[in-house]
C-alpha cells in the first residue's frame, strides 16, 4: 500500500497542536494530526481555564506577550461566544501587605492600554459599602478593591471545538495513535505510527511537534537524531472545593510567597490555583502533590474563612498540568512566558517544535508556525478565512 502524502503531520492533540491544523488546512494544506489519548488529554484540560492578558506577565515586562494575549482574547470573545465569557475579576490590596495599590492601578492602567483602551478592559474600585457582599472575603487590613475583567472558557472544550473545525476543513485525525519514528528525507520525513492495533506509514513536508512536555521524547524518534531545546517542566495544581464565589473571581498574593493564584467560579463551585513545582518524573506521572493542596487550601481559607468547612469535608477534585518553560536562572513564577519555535535546521525545515505558549495565544503560534514554515510547504489555495471561523461546542464536547 502507498504511503500517504501530506503537507503536515502534528504529533500532539493540545491547544497548539489542533490550532495548528485548523490553520494550515484553513490555507489548504493538507493535514494529519496523531495524537496518542485524546483531544485535551494533556496541559491543554489542566490549565486555569482562562483567556486573559496575563496581567501578571506585566512585572515581567513581557509588554509584547501580553498585547498579542489581549488581541487573542478579543478574538475569541467574538468567535467563541459560547465557549469564551467575559467575567469579573477582583484584586484586593491590604494594608502593608504585598504589592501597593498604586502598583496594581498602574499595572491596571497599562492592561487597559495594551488592550487600546478596550471598553472590556476597563477597571474599577469597589466602593467600601459593598465589601460585606464580596462572598466573605476577608476584610482585616483591607484598603481597596480593583475590579477589572478577563476571559473563562472550558479548556478541553475550547481545543475540541478547534479540532472539529479543523476536521470540517478536511484534516484528518490519527487518534489514539502513536508515532514510532521518524525517517528525514531531503524535502520532507517520512513517518511511521500505529494507530489501533495497524502500523502505518506517511510522508509528509514537515512534522510539527506540539507534543508539550512530551515534545524532546518525540524528537528522540526522528532520524538523524534532532536536538532539541533544554526545557523546565513546571507543574501547577489546582483544587475544586465546594461553595460558590458569587461576585466573579479573585486574583490574590499566597501569604505564604506572595505568588499570585487565582480563585474561580467553576461549575456552580469554587476552584483554585495554580502552583509551580518543578517536574523531574515522565510527563505521564503528573499528579497533584500533597503539598500543593495544602498549599491552595491554606490561600483559599485565608482570604475566605468561609471554606474551611468546605475543605473540611473533602475536596471536590484536583488536577495538575506541566508547563514548558525554559531553563535560566529565574524563579518558575518569572520565567517567560513566550512560546519558542525550534526547526531542525533554519532553511526549508522538515521538524518544528513548539516549545511552551499559552492556552490564549493559540492562534497567533499557528500563525507564527505557518510563517516559519512557507519556505518548506507547496503553495497551496486557502480554502477558508481563519479569522472568521466560528468555534462551536460539539454536543458531545467531543
Amino acid at each position: 500500500m502507498q504511503d500517504r502524502n501530506y503537507d503536515l503531520v502534528v504529533v500532539g492533540g493540545g491547544i497548539h497542536g489542533v490550532g495548528v491544523a485548523q490553520e494550515a488546512t484553513a490555507k489548504g494544506y493538507s493535514v494529519l494530526l496523531i495524537e496518542k489519548k485524546e483531544i485535551a488529554s494533556g496541559t491543554s484540560g489542566a490549565s486555569s481555564k482562562l483567556i486573559h492578558g496575563g496581567l501578571r506577565y506585566l512585572e515581567g515586562m513581557e509588554l509584547s506577550l501580553v498585547r498579542e494575549c489581549l488581541t487573542e482574547r478579543a478574538a475569541l470573545l467574538r468567535l467563541a461566544p459560547d465557549l469564551v465569557k467575559l467575567k469579573p475579576f477582583h484584586f484586593p490590596v491590604y494594608k502593608g501587605k504585598g504589592r501597593p495599590s498604586w502598583q496594581i492601578r498602574a499595572g491596571l492602567t497599562l492592561y487597559w492600554a495594551l488592550s487600546g483602551f478596550s471598553k472590556d478592559n476597563k477597571f474599577s474600585t469597589i466602593p467600601r459599602s459593598e465589601w460585606p457582599d464580596m462572598d466573605g472575603l476577608r476584610t482585616d487590613g483591607l484598603e481597596k478593591i480593583f475590579r477589572y475583567y478577563d476571559g473563562q472558557t472550558d479548556d478541553a472544550l475550547l481545543t475540541k471545538a478547534v479540532m472539529h473545525s479543523a476536521i470540517s476543513l478536511g484534516a484528518d485525525l490519527a487518534m489514539p495513535a502513536t508515532l514510532n519514528s521518524g525517517e528525514l528525507l531531503n524535502d520532507g520525513i517520512k513517518l511511521t505510527y500505529t494507530e489501533g492495533e495497524e502500523v502505518k506509514t506517511c510522508v509528509a513536508k514537515v512534522l510539527i511537534n506540539a507534543a508539550g512536555p512530551w515534545a524532546n521524547s518525540t524528537l528522540g524518534l526522528v532520524r538523524p537524531l534532532t536536538q532539541g531545546l533544554e526545557m523546565d517542566l513546571v507543574q501547577g495544581t489546582h483544587i475544586v472545593v465546594e461553595g460558590a464565589l458569587e461576585k466573579g473571581m479573585y486574583f490574590l498574593e499566597a501569604p505564604q510567597d506572595k505568588r499570585m493564584v487565582f480563585a474561580l467560579q467553576w461549575q456552580g463551585n469554587t476552584m483554585v490555583g495554580t502552583t509551580e513545582t518543578l517536574f523531574s518524573r515522565h510527563p505521564d506521572d503528573v499528579k497533584p502533590l500533597d503539598e500543593e493542596i495544602e498549599y491552595l487550601k491554606e490561600v483559599l481559607v485565608y482570604y475566605f474563612p468561609r471554606f474551611k468547612e468546605s475543605i473540611e469535608k473533602g475536596l471536590l477534585s484536583s488536577f495538575a498540568g506541566l508547563r514548558v518553560l525554559p531553563v535560566d536562572d529565574k524563579s518558575h513564577f518569572h520565567k517567560s512566558r513566550e512560546t519558542v519555535l525550534h526547526p531542525d535546521r533554519e532553511k526549508s525545515p522538515r521538524v518544528l517544535t513548539i516549545y511552551g505558549g499559552k492556552l490564549t495565544a493559540y492562534r497567533a503560534t499557528a500563525r507564527k508556525v505557518l510563517k516559519r514554515l512557507e519556505s518548506s510547504l507547496p503553495k497551496r489555495k486557502a480554502i477558508a478565512d481563519r479569522s472568521n471561523l466560528m468555534l462551536k461546542q460539539t454536543e458531545s464536547g467531543e
